[in-house]
């Protein structure tokens, strides 16, 4: 995923399937100077990783 596909997704009031590795998680920060976002991984709110956004994946939907 790239920086401004991130933001679309942290702005859209649709939610939006995100995965990391195979996780899903909710997109809470982008810091789009640096290409970083802030995630949530699964339902709970201390479970907070910083990644690159090329790590992130758009859920595919059938």
């Amino acid at each position: 995923m790239d920086v401004r596909r991130a933001l679309d997704i942290y702005h859209d009031k649709d939610t939006i399937a995100v995965q990391l590795e195979g996780d899903s998680v909710w997109i809470e920060h982008v810091d789009e100077a640096n290409g970083m976002a802030t995630v949530q991984v699964g339902s709970r709110p201390a479970n907070t990783h910083t990644v690159s956004v090329d790590r992130l994946r758009e859920e595919e939907t059938s």
